[in-house]
């Protein structure tokens, strides 16, 4: 037999009752619940061998008024916390949120007394501690404080947490208040102020720029507020430092009102008069970032920086969270209590892109854990055209946050007072806490997508209903009034103080001496650089070999006790080995002890990827884990007291969401080497977004820098489609005006100077790294330890190993395929081909390519071989570059041909392909 509905929602709350408090049940039902547990739930359970007869009863028999005396006091009590659970469960759903009145949900019948047979029993008195922090209520009271707390203008929805201690909680500090804070008339002022800048702001832009894209807050203005208050609400709790991640809509109006931004400069910005200083750079005003400091009305001083972001929207938030983990750690503030991130997202984009799923399961992993981050809902009720039943599957645009453990609170954005509760709640609970905390702002769009755009078109009763609004400076205001806390002259005092400083700011910009300012590299990045590769000069990036040995040999130290894998022991010999010179160095040792030379210099060391610590390939092994206790052990971590940090991660499953943090954590770490990992380098494709939209472009949009490290194991070896290819040629496509590095290395001691060129250099740019998989054990893949002692990291590789005089051809190739090459010439006996490697293939420095290619005749013709499609890899950047001839030699390609996918998934097929263009590349 199964559970009808009606009688599952009640044994549900019954048993949740139970959880709570054992005694809150009856004994019957105390019984069945330590006897089944969670079993007895669901109606897909089938039913238990013990029961109470009222299971299988429907609700109203259930709730059917017990006789009167001690006995039914019990049970009064039992049906009135029945009835409390169920608000707190479901009060959200009756609560006022839509501040355009649409209709709603019908009430829930658990929600109406006449469910548990109370309509007789109002005027009864039941126990104290009914509702936290109150003494003897009526029923009726009971109900009315419910409704007062959980059905006004605030829904909380916190019952999915798994903690009873946190529901407890905040039962507590909203049943107490009836969720409604207590203001004074300062501060209200204060809130009505910054409404009116809010209003004014957006009037202002419309009146003076018509019909120009400004994507208006216009409906949604509670967020300056809302943010007003959360930065003074974080600065009396300590917070230093706020980064603040949020898309175009509003953006302006934030910058304007809470970021300090000169309105005059962003006027400057609408008015397009330098157009010729942007020519193929820069960004539209409404994407912009801008960092101030914001002193609080304590006294106290509070950093704020907005990133910059792309119409990619969501994108910012692990790049927001990135940032403020890296000047956490910046400050050594492992407690992650200085610093807050504040999402601002839109309600459609929220439920709508996976990146904020990411972004979410981040919050509380050890290696991107912030201290909990304020997710603001600017809830538009619509995304572009397309409203919530189009746009998710879910209730609310909130519901993917239930994933954490955290409250989302949906307020009325034309509640102000609300909005101040609920923003005095959440920062509160993320101090206790230290987790996310969601708050859902309803509100509207007043225009639509863009101010040109015409909503009515497909959403015709949603923007009747909008035109009929007035403002929530104009409701909020007339509260005021009606309460005495302020006249209309006070009103309009404030509103047209700011209206005057804009036409001031207006008539500034307009100025012909106005000069548009910029945040230059300062602070942190004052000295470091951008620009022009050619113009950097090359640094020593060679370290001691003596050393190096002792670094290598630090490796095999361990904690007394400590017993790692048994199978790992050739390997740990083989490094002590390497250390004292017995054996080369292989790749993984080369890439450890540039970690290592770097940390015990002073230069901390960040490296996150999936399955990082060990290698996709088992090949680095940066921890050990002791196979008696699991407890693992990073020989890194413990080279010399006084060493840099060094973090390395195992991520999530994640690519958008990973490299976007690691992107963002660069941005405030330029004296660190940070470096994401792929699993495979193909999976790469899974972040387009971050390495199209942030990576590649951020210097010539944004002016920001950044050394982000990818290594991308890249190399076609009969491993399929997905595990070739890191997709080379759209790096290279993305290349211009020397914005990043693009390298394809083939020895250890290359990945060594490679790493330590990466931070000695004051060069910011991203290096993206097609890191080897096979290579990792050639033989061939080998270094000295001499010769990572001294050198630098070698952009091509010349061929010291055939007579330059009897070369007739010069194979030019990068990575793997090299060492492919070579075997065959010393199959072949083919001494009159040369071989040389382009190991950085962009910026590419076409005089070091001229000095490896000098050796031999200038007739000798030069061919291009890669492993990649003809369409991939990196010879259509070659051809465009170079056309038929390279530097006054014959030049052409030789490559797999064009293919729609990467490579084939029949290892047999892979070897004929490859032994076919090796056979090809000595060809006469």
């Amino acid at each position: 037999m199964l559970l009808n509905p009606s009688s599952l929602a009640f044994v549900e709350a019954l048993y949740e009752s139970f959880l709570e408090d054992p005694s809150s049940v009856s004994d019957a039902w105390r019984r069945y619940f330590e006897h089944n547990g969670r079993n007895g739930l669901g109606g897909a359970y089938r039913r238990p061998t013990f029961a109470p007869r009222s299971l299988f009863n429907p609700a109203p028999s259930v709730a059917a008024a017990p006789a009167r005396g001690e006995a039914s006091d019990a049970a009064l009590q039992q049906r009135v916390g029945r009835l409390v659970r169920n608000y707190r469960v479901r009060g959200h759903i009756m609560a006022q949120l839509d501040p355009l009145g649409m209709p709603k949900a019908e009430r829930p019948p658990e929600l109406d007394p006449a469910y548990y047979g109370l309509e007789g029993d109002l005027e009864r008195k039941v126990a104290p501690d009914t509702i936290p922090g109150t003494g003897e209520l009526s029923v009726r009271e009971v109900i009315e404080r419910l409704q007062n707390t959980y059905c006004r203008s605030i829904g909380a929805q916190f019952m999915h947490i798994d903690d009873l201690a946190v529901r407890k909680w905040l039962q507590r500090r909203m049943e107490t208040t009836e969720n409604r804070l207590e203001l004074s008339r300062e501060e209200q002022i204060r809130i009505l102020t910054k409404l009116t800048d809010a209003v004014i702001f957006e009037e202002f832009i419309q009146k003076k720029y018509v019909g120009v894209k400004s994507f208006s807050l216009e409906g949604g203005e509670s967020l300056i507020p809302l943010l007003d208050l959360a930065i003074e609400k974080a600065g009396a709790q300590g917070i230093k430092e706020i980064v603040f991640g949020m898309a175009h809509r509003g953006r302006l109006n934030v910058l304007a009102n809470i970021m300090g931004k000169s309105p005059k400069q962003i006027f400057r910005e609408f008015d397009d008069r330098d157009a010729e200083s942007y020519r193929g750079r820069g960004d539209v005003k409404y994407h912009l970032g801008y960092s101030s400091d914001w002193e609080t009305a304590e006294k106290g001083s509070v950093h704020l920086s907005l990133c910059f972001n792309p119409s990619h929207l969501e994108f910012v938030n692990p790049v927001a969270m990135g940032r403020l983990r890296a000047k956490q750690d910046r400050v050594g503030d492992r407690a992650r209590e200085q610093g807050l991130t504040i999402l601002i997202h839109g309600d459609a984009a929220f439920i709508g892109e996976g990146v904020v799923q990411e972004s979410l399961n981040l919050s509380e992993l050890p290696g991107y854990r912030v201290g909990g981050t304020l997710h603001v809902i600017v809830n538009n009720q619509i995304g572009f055209t397309t409203g919530p039943s189009d746009a998710r599957s879910s209730v609310y645009a909130s519901d993917v946050a239930k994933m954490l453990q955290v409250p989302i609170f949906h307020v009325n954005g034309e509640d102000p007072e609300a909005v101040a509760q609920v923003v005095n709640l959440a920062l509160d609970f993320r101090r206790e806490f230290k987790r996310d905390v969601v708050i859902d702002l309803y509100c509207y769009r007043k225009y639509g997508h863009n101010e040109g755009d015409e909503p009515a078109f497909t959403q015709p009763l949603l923007y009747s209903a909008i035109r009929k609004r007035k403002g929530v400076r104009e409701g909020y205001m007339e509260r005021l009034l009606k309460l005495g806390k302020i006249t209309q002259e006070d009103a309009d005092k404030i509103a047209d103080a700011r209206r005057d400083l804009l036409e001031r700011e207006l008539s500034a910009a307009r100025a012909e001496d106005f000069k548009p300012s910029y945040q230059a590299f300062e602070g942190l990045w004052a000295n470091y650089r951008g620009g022009c590769d050619a113009e950097v000069p090359e640094v020593d990036t060679g370290f001691p070999e003596a050393r190096l040995g002792e670094l290598l040999r630090a490796q095999n130290r361990f904690p007394e006790g400590f017993t790692p894998h048994p199978k790992l022991k050739r390997m740990l010999d083989g490094r002590l080995q390497m250390a004292s010179g017995e054996r080369p160095l292989d790749w993984a040792a080369g890439e450890l002890l540039a970690y290592a030379s770097l940390v015990t210099s002073g230069t901390p060391v960040r490296l996150t990827g999936q399955d990082s610590l060990r290698g996709t390939f088992s090949h680095r092994h940066a921890a050990l884990f002791d196979v008696k206790t699991g407890q693992p052990y990073l020989p890194l971590q413990h080279l010399a007291p006084d060493q840099a940090p060094l973090e390395i991660y195992n991520s999530p499953l994640s690519e958008a969401g990973v490299l976007g943090f690691e992107y963002g954590y660069s941005l405030d770490y330029p004296d660190g080497l940070v470096i994401w990992e792929a699993q495979f380098g193909d999976f790469a494709n899974a972040a387009q977004v971050i390495i199209d939209q942030f990576i590649a472009s951020g210097e010539e949009k944004w002016r920001r820098l950044s050394g982000l490290v990818m290594l991308l194991p890249h190399g076609f070896e009969g491993q399929g489609p997905e595990h070739s290819s890191a997709r080379l040629e759209r790096f290279l496509q993305l290349c211009a005006s020397d914005n990043m590095q693009v390298v394809y290395p083939t020895t250890p001691a290359q990945i060594f100077h490679l790493l330590r060129r990466q931070v000695l250099r004051p060069w910011r740019k991203p290096l993206v790294v097609m890191s080897p998989k096979s290579l990792l054990r050639h033989p061939k893949a080998v270094s000295p330890l001499s010769d990572l002692a001294e050198g630098a990291f070698q952009r091509v590789i010349g061929d010291p190993e055939v007579d330059p005089a009897e070369v007739r051809r010069v194979l030019l190739c990068s990575g793997k395929v090299f060492y492919d090459l070579a075997a065959q010439r010393e199959a072949a006996g083919r001494q009159d081909v040369a071989i040389i490697r382009l190991e950085q293939l962009y910026p590419l420095s076409e005089e070091v390519l001229e000095r490896a290619l000098a050796p031999f005749d200038r007739a000798a013709s030069v061919r291009w071989v890669q492993e990649e499609p003809a369409n991939m890899g990196a010879w259509s950047y070659l051809r465009v570059r170079f056309g038929d001839t390279l530097l006054g030699r014959p030049f052409s390609g030789l490559s797999r041909p064009a293919a729609a996918s990467p490579a084939t998934g029949s290892g047999g097929a892979h070897k004929l392909e490859q032994q076919e263009l090796l056979n090809a590349a000595f060809a006469d």
